[in-house]
């Protein structure tokens, strides 16, 4: 998907509807692509590797972080060893809400479902839980 984005310059008309107000949105890869990196699973087959997206959004995001079991170790150890750098992960069901360049909420359709900050520290990775919003009944 990037690869055409980039190749029909959709990705340039895509950013000036971005600074222009225009609400973007995605779910899995629809959620990395907005960010520097995401954690994808379409660079090797079988494999979850670092992808260059868009870089709209500062960091790294990684979506279905408690939906596939490898994912959350994944992302951990590529930030911790350097590899990604440091971004959001987003258990299924929530959305990060981003008001231009800055989380403004997290919302989840689903009890006890989180989003969460992850980082690089001298004593290789902190993870910081972000409590959703529970939208419905």
């Amino acid at each position: 998907m990037l690869v055409l984005l980039h190749e029909w310059g959709l990705d340039v008309i895509l950013r000036e509807a971005w600074e222009k107000g225009t609400i973007l949105c995605g779910i899995s890869a629809g959620s990395i692509c907005w960010f520097e990196e995401g954690l994808s699973d379409s660079v090797a087959a079988g494999e979850l590797r670092p992808l260059t997206c868009l870089g709209f959004l500062q960091g790294s995001n990684c979506p279905h972080y408690d939906g596939e079991p490898l994912r959350r170790p994944c992302f951990q150890s590529f930030i911790s060893e350097g590899l990604m750098i440091g971004g959001y992960a987003a258990d299924d069901w929530v959305g990060l809400h981003f008001v231009g360049s800055k989380l403004h909420q997290v919302v989840s359709a689903r009890p006890n479902a989180n989003a969460y900050e992850v980082s690089r520290n001298r004593a290789g990775l902190h993870e910081k839980v972000i409590r959703p919003v529970l939208l419905g009944p």
